[in-house]
């Protein structure tokens, strides 16, 4: 999922490059969507890890 939102946000650097403004504001707010998204994906693995006895992988 973060390699998504790496993608989008790389499209929207280039859409933004080229002037595409509406292109660019949509693929910049999906990354930061898939950002967040993976993000919470994250946290809610690492709790549950150490919930479960095991440390973060490293």
């Amino acid at each position: 999922m973060l390699r998504w939102a790496l993608i989008f946000f790389v499209v929207a650097l280039i859409a933004a490059l080229f002037g595409f403004g509406g292109i660019a504001g949509a693929a910049a707010g999906v990354a930061e969507i898939l950002f967040f998204a993976f993000l919470v994906i994250a946290a809610i693995a690492l709790i549950v890890g150490l919930a479960q006895g095991r440390g973060p992988s490293i």
